[in-house]
């Protein structure tokens, strides 16, 4: 239970909810810097554009990615009543590792633009350290809320963040999995797993047990 002197710590989650907003769409803009033209001779931009297909699929993955973290920070604090200074650092370590997703998506562009295959190696290893380390975050994030249900709204089961650790848990084990794969094996096999990953995590965004019930739901609306 939460003693006095604790519960006049907390706050309210909307100032939070706003810094949080913010911080987001500014990483999301901070992607497009990496959409260039390409230095081509005259007639040559057609293949140009072609050749940086690279970069657009980076773009693709980690706006995909960023919108969802979105979509699942969004659906969290649905249900947060209040926050006290645990949680308000542990959304804080989260804006922190989101903030770096425009950074190795910048090292991905920048060697798809060389063709050094041992470069693209290690730019889809550091783009999958740093999926793991969002990934850890939100495991922390959740597992803090998991410890103090006080802190949710009434309606929320207390055990409701416990079950999403597992979701944290799988994009760790998963990131550092297609960084493996795209060392050892082919930046390709690294990049599917970067465009699946949001896709899970888009579907689970109300919870790891909500997904094939939102699905079952809009097949029976069709």
């Amino acid at each position: 239970m939460s003693t006095p002197k604790a519960k006049a710590t907390r706050s309210d989650p909307s100032r939070a909810v706003a810094f949080s907003d913010a911080v987001i769409a500014i990483v999301i803009t901070l992607l497009v810097l990496d959409l260039r033209p390409p230095e081509t001779e005259p007639g040559g931009l057609l293949a140009g554009l072609l050749d940086e297909w690279p970069t657009y699929l980076a773009y693709a993955a980690s706006y995909l990615y960023l919108a969802v973290i979105w979509l699942n920070h969004k659906a969290a604090f649905t249900r947060i009543r209040e926050m006290d200074i645990g949680l308000q650092w542990a959304n804080l370590g989260l804006l922190a590792t989101l903030a770096l997703v425009p950074w190795p998506t910048a090292v991905i562009a920048e060697t798809a633009r060389t063709g050094n295959l041992t470069d693209e190696r290690v730019a889809v290893a550091l783009y999958a350290l740093v999926g793991a380390l969002l990934c850890l975050a939100w495991l922390v994030f959740f597992a803090y809320l998991a410890r103090h249900p006080d802190l949710t709204k009434d309606h929320v089961d207390d055990s409701y963040f416990a079950r999403e650790r597992p979701r944290a848990l799988i994009g760790v084990v998963l990131y550092l999995a297609a960084g493996l794969a795209g060392f050892l094996i082919h930046p390709l096999v690294a990049s599917v797993i970067f465009l699946v990953l949001p896709v899970f995590y888009a579907v689970t965004s109300h919870g790891i047990d909500q997904g094939p019930a939102l699905l079952r739901g809009r097949a029976d609306r069709d």
